[in-house]
């Protein structure tokens, strides 16, 4: 029984016992966990607050940027305003500066209209301060002028006018080809018998035949072509063309001439076409032995000679040329492949006429140059002497005006230095001269005296 107790006691201490340690475990528990709640708590509360300032701060910070984002709308509306001034401004000045340049242009034009007028303009509005001497030597100053502007004009003048009559003569020279090439031929012919079967002879009246044709052309010998001139090729072979024409900027035509008549006279006086046949094949075949020794020369390399493309072969007998021509043609393709042309008599006419027109014009480019050269400095010159005229005007009125105040104060000022010496006579100043009258009815002298002597000095 004591037993039972003892053990129903132990039960009921170790059931008190549990309870006690489990309501003290609950308790800490509790106590722990309100421990970390508060813990927790306090940390939100910071955390809190520190979302408040970050709050407060991002508030005061969009206040701050829309502050400055109406400042900056408040300037672009400024800007905008300014550059649409500008832009307006810009338009303005841009249609004052077409309006500029539009009265540059007319103004440009009425001064090439007014030039003429422009001197006696000047001359008009200053020559009425100047003395009858001063208009003379002004006078002998211009005339050199007017003589230069008289002489320009004329030359000018007689420049067109001699252009168009050599323009309207040029037709008549044409139709004289005819002629003269039918004299040509005639003469050849007439001289045919006699300078048969004589190759040097023959030659000799070739190239006076190419020397009358050099003269009916219009060219001038030593300026416009040079005749039987000696060159050296770069082999060293001696080479004489029989004449080199001259172009304008340096170029060169090559004339070689080359006479054939006796095959030619055979062909023409064949009795049989037989005879006549073999007379035309010797006569080809010598104008293509001369063709193949144009094609050796290499006239286009010579030293001081500019030659241009091609070689003229002269054929002085307009016959012989035609009856080449008619036998065969492969002849000249031929020569044109080689740059070889060969011409009659009328057909170098022709060119050398083309040749010398071209001088013609040279010249007149020329002369044509040195007049607006000559112009340019007579223009130079009269403006120099506008502008000395402006100056010595200038200069005149200087003096005028310096005159006007010295006289001023001589006689015609307040206080001017007539009266102030006159008034000294007044005053018993003894003087053996006088003063002209009309110098002290100009100054006045009929008015008191206002000035205290002791500033007689002042002026």
């Amino acid at each position: 029984m004591y037993l039972s107790d003892f053990i129903l006691g132990l039960l009921v201490g170790l059931i008190t016992g549990m309870g006690v340690v489990w309501l003290w475990l609950r308790n800490s528990q509790t106590v722990a966990a309100r421990r970390m709640g508060e813990g927790e708590l306090l940390l939100l509360r910071e955390r809190l607050a520190g979302s408040e300032r970050q709050s407060l701060e991002w508030r005061q910070r969009c206040a701050d940027e829309r502050l400055l984002l109406q400042q900056a709308e408040g300037r672009s509306a400024v800007l905008g305003a300014r550059v649409a001034e500008l832009e307006t401004l810009l338009d303005a000045e841009r249609r004052q500066a077409e309006e500029k340049l539009a009265l540059v242009n007319q103004a440009r034009e009425q001064l090439r209209l007014e030039f003429t007028h422009l001197a006696q303009s000047i001359l008009e509005d200053k020559g009425r301060t100047f003395s009858q001497q001063n208009s003379l030597q002004l006078e002998q100053l211009l005339n050199p002028l007017r003589e230069q502007l008289k002489e320009f004009s004329q030359r000018v003048e007689h420049s067109y006018q001699q252009e168009a009559r050599e323009r309207f003569s040029l037709r008549q020279e044409v139709l004289r080809l005819q002629e003269l090439n039918q004299q040509i031929s005639t003469d050849a012919l007439n001289l045919t018998q006699a300078l048969k079967g004589q190759s040097k002879t023959q030659g000799t009246w070739g190239e006076i035949i190419l020397e009358r044709v050099l003269e009916e052309s219009g060219l001038s010998k030593g300026r416009e072509y040079t005749a039987q001139g000696s060159f050296r090729d770069g082999a060293g072979r001696l080479l004489r063309p029989d004449v080199v024409v001259h172009l304008p900027e340096g170029k060169d035509v090559i004339i070689d001439s080359k006479v054939s008549l006796t095959a030619y006279e055979r062909f023409v006086n064949a009795a049989s076409d037989a005879e006549r046949e073999a007379a035309g094949r010797q006569h080809l075949a010598s104008l293509m032995n001369h063709l193949k020794g144009l094609e050796g020369k290499c006239y286009d390399s010579l030293p001081g000679v500019r030659s241009l493309d091609f070689v003229l072969m002269f054929v002085p007998v307009e016959g012989a040329f035609l009856l080449a021509l008619e036998l065969n043609r492969e002849l000249f393709r031929r020569a044109f492949e080689n740059n070889i042309m060969i011409v009659s008599p009328a057909n170098l006419l022709v060119t050398l006429r083309t040749i010398q027109n071209i001088w013609r014009y040279e010249y007149q480019n020329r002369n044509a140059q040195e007049i607006a050269r000559q112009a340019g400095d007579l223009y130079d010159q009269f403006v120099r002497f506008i502008e000395d005229l402006e100056k010595i005007g200038e200069l005149l009125q200087r003096t005028q005006h310096c005159y006007e105040s010295a006289h001023k104060r001589l006689a015609t000022g307040r206080g001017n230095l007539v009266r102030r010496v006159q008034s000294l006579r007044e005053l018993g100043v003894q003087s053996r001269r006088n003063l002209p009258e009309p110098l002290l009815e100009g100054a006045h002298m009929d008015r008191p005296f206002e000035q205290p002597l002791g500033e007689f000095g002042d002026v």
